[in-house]
């Protein structure tokens, strides 16, 4: 049983989170209100800026034209598959570089320029070779959550404590059962968050990619919508793309909870 000061304190922290909740959505609420309000008495020119209430006819309009769930589908499969392949690439190859420091060195400088070069102006050398289509798109998302994946696992390899490696190798244990027994039990943790920063980054890929090639996805309705001067549908664009983004990272996070508490 919780004594009184625990229960105590436990509400406390119930009411604070509850506030925090309630404070974010009357933020929310309070600059929606605002920017209709603005909007209607023509304050603001809603051609340049748009409006809630436009907004959301748009995305009616993209429903009841059945277009909606066909570019959202599109934006979340492509982020998925660059999402799992960029892990999974990213994992092994910090794998690698941690199992061989002469690689690790050799290849070091070149990361670092590949994660400092923005990655859109690597766009039109891969539309060369890939092609105006999807495999431009995954391309694009890879090379930026390949590259972050790589070294934040990579780091969380190199942060393991040196007292257990060195207590290993006395024990004569080899590089295997080292790797095994002390540097991937402790990276967890590490490799569990680098998923939330994978999804994001696959998802910044992906639309980045969509910017230039794509017919298709959220990408694709925000840069039609601002070739063709229809900032209610820009808008649109990026007010899904925030709710998905949301929900991704809600999964991402809810998966790592999980992980966290079978481990």
């Amino acid at each position: 049983m919780y004594s009184n000061e625990h229960k105590e304190y436990l509400k406390k922290r119930k009411r604070r989170k509850f506030l925090i909740i309630l404070t974010q959505l009357l933020i929310i609420i309070i600059f929606i209100a605002i920017w209709e309000i603005l909007a209607r008495l023509e304050i603001i020119n809603t051609f340049i800026s748009s409006s809630p209430s436009k907004i959301i006819s748009t995305i009616i309009g993209l429903h009841n034209q059945n277009n909606l769930y066909k570019h959202i589908w599109i934006t979340i499969y492509e982020t998925v598959i660059s999402f799992g392949l960029g892990t999974i690439i990213g994992i092994v190859i910090a794998i690698i570089l941690w199992w061989n420091n002469f690689i690790y060195k050799v290849v070091d400088p070149y990361l670092t320029v590949i994660n400092s070069l923005p990655k859109v102006a690597l766009g039109p050398i891969i539309i060369i070779y890939c092609g105006a289509n999807i495999n431009s798109i995954m391309i694009m998302a890879l090379l930026i959550s390949v590259i972050v994946t790589i070294i934040t696992v990579y780091n969380g390899f190199n942060e393991t404590d040196k007292n257990k490696i060195n207590l290993l190798r006395s024990l004569k244990a080899t590089k295997w059962q080292i790797f095994k027994l002390a540097i991937l039990p402790s990276s967890y943790p590490t490799i569990i968050s680098s998923l939330k920063i994978n999804i994001s980054m696959s998802l910044i890929g992906v639309i980045m990619g969509e910017f230039l090639v794509s017919k298709e996805g959220i990408g694709y309705l925000i840069m039609y919508g601002s070739q063709v001067f229809n900032l209610n549908l820009v808008m649109a664009g990026i007010i899904i793309l925030m709710i998905v983004s949301i929900i991704m990272y809600k999964v991402v996070s809810y998966i790592e909870k999980v992980l966290i508490k079978k481990d």
